[in-house]
């Protein structure tokens, strides 16, 4: 085995990539040629590092010095200042403070989380499963067939506590356990990976950064289970996360931890890749299914549930992205372990891509149960330009807005949900003082209606109602009335609509009457919008301007 003086971590992540990392990349190799150092300094390209509005980004081990938005021209200076004469290039480096450059495990941003799912990522290359086996990968795996039982299985997940990181929260030992009891030849397990929330890529940052998490989860499903195929459900939108899953899986194959005989074991699984088209109503679990088998991607009513009737008519085990690479860390280290983290009946940890009004934004993973403040303000660095917080947005397109009076509130299931938000697949969006809630939710609900598969009327026709309604106040035209007709439309689709997908449609709606009702009045009454954000016009001045432009023809 090759030692190395000097190990530099690449960020090639999706977001990095864009920003021009693979240039820098090139760049630093060539001048590594040149000084001859190649020899002596390992460049290993890794996942998304998390915060992906300082990329590109490079990490020097063993010191920890953590370089940020990194251009070609920068190669020259690094190499010849720091891998020939040990001195870092101060003005690359992460600053934490005036005179303060911290190692990487020090930076605010990363030292306030709690890393579970993306232990990985940013660590290791995504494409040597060697690596992943080298920090305890597979060892989930064999522990289980070791165990030679599959419910044993079933009952660490269960008294881990771990629930669906999709949306719902539902239980995932319970979802297992229904699986399991059922009397079937075949039985699959699918990765739901059809992330499509405006601004999430949690999902992308861990099948581009730690596929073999991921395989390693399914396939401790599928032996608990009784399975023997399974399927990872990617939007095509995700090149990178399709090319390095498809080459994780068949290095999984090679090494014997996936396909026939496992481990010499009796236990075979196979697992293949589909790709989706988009729609974001695939990420409604049964109408993945159809997608999958062929079919319109459109829901189904539930029951059955698939865990009873799934895939091609068989029980199935769907759970998405995240909650799959928990499983590996739940059966190595116990679910003991796993439930020390996080707070009663919302155990471990959850993954947000942090977005919006932010200094610092980025892919975060956090203990549930932590408040909304200190994601915000200890990992985030608080909002630009001194500007006050208002409020954020949890769970997409069908979650709701939390507002500054609320910062403080901890962020796990049910207290979202009693604030009308929800905890979604991840998304967080903080929103200023110069947010306009009323455009906000417009925004979001303009994506559902474009969205919706047309399949059921409550949310084909209501949300386009709902729609019109907020069109019309945001550009001057709405009138009294029009906040309570918003609110009986957006509680009639909850309570009609098919999917969760038509039922949680109307939360950003309602969430935004609920707490900041004061902006829509002042939208219709008072035909101002308190932000300067919605171009109004009064429909008497338009009526006055038409009159102008008649009498001066």
């Amino acid at each position: 085995m090759k030692i190395y003086r000097i190990h530099a971590l690449i960020c090639a992540g999706g977001q990095c990539i864009s920003a021009g990392g693979d240039s820098f990349e090139s760049a630093l190799k060539k001048e590594l040629q040149a000084a001859d150092l190649a020899e002596e300094i390992q460049i290993v390209e890794t996942g998304c590092m998390g915060s992906c509005e300082m990329g590109p980004m490079m990490v020097i081990y063993p010191e920890g010095v953590v370089y940020v938005r990194l251009k070609p021209e920068d190669a020259e200076i690094i190499t010849k200042e720091h891998f020939l004469k040990g001195r870092p290039v101060e003005h690359l480096m992460w600053r934490k403070e005036e005179g303060a450059f911290p190692r990487l495990e020090e930076v605010p941003f990363f030292a306030h989380q709690t890393k579970l799912v993306l232990r990985n990522c940013g660590l290791i290359n995504p494409e040597n499963i060697e690596e992943y086996i080298a920090r305890d990968g597979y060892q989930g795996l064999a522990k289980a067939i070791a165990d030679k039982d599959p419910k044993l299985v079933i009952d660490e997940i269960k008294k881990s506590g771990l629930r669906g990181r999709g949306g719902a929260g539902f239980p995932t030992g319970r979802k297992w356990e229904t699986a399991y009891l059922q009397t079937s030849d075949i039985k699959y397990v699918v990765c739901n990976a059809d992330e499509g929330d405006p601004g999430a890529y949690m999902d992308r940052s861990v099948l581009e950064g730690d596929p073999h998490s991921v395989i390693e989860g399914m396939a401790i499903a599928a032996y608990a289970i009784g399975a023997q195929k399974g399927y990872v459900y990617v939007r095509a939108e995700y090149p990178l996360a399709i090319k390095r899953l498809t080459h994780a899986i068949k290095q999984a194959k090679q090494s014997g931890v996936l396909g026939q005989q496992i481990l010499g074991s009796d236990f075979s699984f196979d697992l293949e890749i589909r790709v989706g088209a988009g729609a974001f109503v695939c990420g409604e679990e049964t109408a993945l299914l159809n997608s999958i088998e062929g079919n319109r991607g459109e829901p189904k009513k539930k029951p059955p549930f698939p865990a009873e009737k799934g895939l091609f008519g068989k029980p199935t085990v769907i759970n998405n992205v995240e909650t799959f690479a928990n499983i590996p860390v739940i059966m190595t280290k116990g679910a003991d372990f796993f439930q020390t983290i996080g707070v009663p009946n919302n155990t471990g940890t959850k993954v947000f891509s942090l977005a919006g009004k932010v200094n610092t934004t980025g892919l975060i993973e956090v203990p549930l149960g932590i408040s909304l403040r200190k994601i915000i303000f200890d990992i985030g660095g608080g909002i630009p330009h001194n500007k006050q917080f208002k409020g954020a947005l949890t769970g997409g397109p069908s979650g709701g807005v939390i507002p500054a009076t609320h910062i403080d509130t901890p962020i796990d299931y049910e207290s979202l949900n009693s604030l009308g938000s929800m905890m979604g697949s991840g998304g967080l969006i903080v929103m200023d003082e110069d947010s306009c809630m009323v455009d906000i939710a417009k925004f979001f609900l303009k994506f559902t209606v474009d969205e919706s598969c047309g399949k059921c009327t409550p949310c084909r026709e209501g949300t386009k109602q709902m729609l019109n309604i907020l069109e019309k106040i945001t550009s001057g035209q709405g009138e009294e009335g029009d906040i309570e007709r918003l609110e009986e439309l957006g509680n009639t689709i909850k309570q009609t609509s098919l999917c969760n997908l038509g039922q949680s449609a109307p939360n950003p709606v309602l969430s935004t009457i609920r707490w900041f009702r004061n902006e829509y009045e002042s939208h219709i009454r008072d035909k101002k919008c308190l932000c300067n954000v919605c171009t109004l016009s009064s429909p008497v001045k338009e009526v006055k301007k038409h009159a102008r432009k008649k009498i001066s023809h």
